[in-house]
């Protein structure tokens, strides 16, 4: 796994970290026993690759990319200090990817005032859990939201989704994100969204 050099802010430890490392396991109530690990660009990828090609997930917007196109593009992720691909298991099955980034280092940090403990982060739900969940999608959003603060020390997750994708900010709100304005960002129309989270010790 290439390794992008100069660690930055709140992901810093995650630098460096290989392919397939846990970074977070614990036991959810209701949920199952979450685990969050740095994406593997060989074992990963095929996973990845049916959740961005399914019906429903078009603004991801990787939907139009080959197997090897898209571990091509998940490449020049993984060598990027400030950007950071996780896959997130449940009871061991695959059902979602996470981007979490620096916003000061990316382009969001231009359309809005970065603070203090930020922390961007883009969620791809690929799959339902084992088991029934009920309102798994803002639950399992929820739990990670917690995930990310616990293992950086962020204390604002904030999301830049399409401001088109009106189904997932119905999602987020009942989370319990604050809507802001809506920005332009290089590949699209985006609606801020701000999380306040207080990162807590990790349960095993």
């Amino acid at each position: 796994m290439s390794v992008g050099t100069g660690a930055v802010g709140l992901t810093a430890a995650w630098a460096g970290r290989p392919g397939g490392s846990v970074l977070d396991e614990r036991s959810v109530d209701g949920l199952g026993v979450l685990t969050t690990a740095v994406l593997d660009l060989d074992a990963d990828i095929p996973t990845l690759h049916a959740w961005c090609t399914a019906r429903g997930t078009a603004f991801w917007g990787l939907g139009g990319l080959s197997v090897d196109e898209l571990r091509e593009t998940y490449a020049v992720v993984d060598a990027m200090a400030h950007h950071h691909a996780l896959l997130v298991r449940i009871d061991g099955a695959p059902v979602a990817l996470v981007q979490a980034y620096e916003p000061a280092h990316d382009p969001v940090g231009e359309v809005y005032d970065v603070q203090p403990g930020d922390l961007g982060a883009h969620v791809l739900v690929g799959a339902r859990p084992p088991r029934p969940v009920t309102g798994y999608s803002a639950r399992l959003l929820r739990e990670m939201c917690q995930v990310l603060a616990d293992g950086t020390g962020a204390t604002r997750i904030v999301g830049e989704p399409d401001a088109r994708n009106t189904a997932l900010l119905r999602v987020v709100e009942r989370v319990g994100f604050t809507l802001g304005p809506e920005v332009d960002l290089p590949t699209k129309r985006a609606r801020l969204t701000f999380y306040e989270v207080t990162p807590q010790p990790s349960v095993s």
